[in-house]
């Protein structure tokens, strides 16, 4: 973690880097550092939906990529909201995060969900290459604070 005390708001951009195994056991690993990004300076964006999204991006790298190395996790926080990127090997854009949905996912389908969750629950998605392969991102906006004291 990057050390900022404990209340602080970001008023500058922090962010927070890890590799993860290219194993399912990823994903508890990257909701545990998303949730405990977001508390330790009680940032704004909403952590439930933070965790989730995260979850399904880490889960995605690791089910959808060759295995040939980490994985990574970058946890940007912004003063409007937060950013989550998941780095993976493979150089092929993930399959419908930013094309219209044409039909929805067979409801006995036990996956394809992944993807359309993030598109609707985020205020942007998207992916770029890297020099390595590529990342996939989601961005959450702040959540006001009448909202966060109900939530």
């Amino acid at each position: 973690m990057n050390g900022l005390a404990l209340h602080e708001r970001p008023t500058e951009p922090a962010s927070w880097r890890i590799a993860l195994p290219h194993t399912a056991a990823a994903v508890p690993v990257a909701r545990a550092l998303v949730r405990t990004a977001l508390a330790e300076v009680e940032h704004p964006a909403d952590s439930d939906t933070a965790e989730l999204l995260t979850a399904e991006l880490v889960a995605n790298a690791v089910e959808h990529t060759a295995g040939r190395g980490p994985i990574e996790l970058v946890v940007e926080l912004l003063p409007g909201g937060c950013q989550v990127e998941v780095h993976d090997p493979d150089p092929a854009p993930p399959g419908r995060l930013t094309a219209p949905v044409i039909e929805e996912p067979d409801v006995w389908q036990e996956g394809g969900r992944g993807l359309l969750l993030i598109r609707a629950l985020s205020s942007s998605c998207g992916h770029r290459p890297t020099p390595s392969g590529k990342a996939v991102w989601f961005r959450l906006p702040a959540v006001p604070a009448q909202r966060r004291r109900w939530a």
